[in-house]
């Protein structure tokens, strides 16, 4: 079947020595992974490798078979032309770094405009605005409530976040916890926007420490999850 659909490009991977396997989360069909055949060696083709760079907002005619093997891309086009996405290092950083964590978190080959609209408006104010260091944090736990585990907030005032259970409580387990200064932290990003992050102060260590329990967050509530390799070099980058 022939769709035309919007769609963002979660990784891009050489495929031999001139072709492309490119995963992307579509609004038609959810996650998809498309062979793009002789993609680098082509100079006057339709489809040009640099259409494909993390998190590009495009706009495809593709062929979904929908039997679970690789798609094919007709035509493409940028939907929405990034003026400093890729090109500021420190936005560029968190670009792989949120393309890497979206890739190993959408798994669903389905529809999700909610999801869909809620990527292209971050990455838009993202591409508008100078992120706060703390931008990523917010992103994934704002991503959590469209994965279905966004953290319980019933008893948001117990000292305690159950990463597990995800839930605040009143007493520790055995569970892995947020507590102490992370709690805090972590409790105030609850519920806020991006504007709202500037007046957030958080060191170095108290964000790479609540991001890893972020992190962590997801690798217990999503089968198969694995961690980010880009992690270290955001983590530079913010130094």
């Amino acid at each position: 079947m022939q769709v035309t659909t919007k769609a963002i490009v979660l990784s891009s991977i050489k495929y031999g020595d001139t072709s492309l396997i490119v995963k992307a989360f579509t609004v038609s069909d959810g996650l998809k992974s498309y062979l793009l055949k002789g993609v680098l060696s082509s100079k006057r083709g339709k489809l040009k490798a640099a259409y494909f760079l993390p998190l590009m907002q495009l706009e495809i005619v593709a062929n979904h078979k929908n039997k679970g093997t690789l798609e094919s891309i007709k035509e493409v086009k940028v939907a929405v032309p990034y003026k400093t996405l890729h090109t500021d290092i420190i936005k560029n950083s968190l670009v792989l770094f949120l393309a890497e964590m979206l890739g190993n978190s959408i798994q669903e080959q389905e529809e999700d405009k909610a999801l869909f609209n809620y990527l292209e408006y971050t990455l838009h104010w993202l591409d508008e605005n100078t992120p706060s260091p703390s931008f990523h944090i917010l992103f994934l736990l704002n991503l959590t409530k469209f994965l279905g585990f966004y953290p319980d907030t019933s008893f948001v005032n117990a000292p305690y976040f159950d990463l597990l259970e995800g839930s605040f409580v009143t007493a520790p387990s055995l569970n892995p916890m947020i507590q102490g200064d992370e709690i805090v932290h972590f409790k105030t990003l609850l519920g806020i926007n991006f504007d709202a992050l500037q007046a957030i102060q958080m060191n170095r260590p108290q964000r790479q420490e609540l991001l890893k329990k972020v992190i962590l967050y997801f690798e217990l509530h999503l089968h198969g999850f694995r961690k980010p390799k880009s992690l270290a070099v955001l983590n530079a980058v913010f130094e």
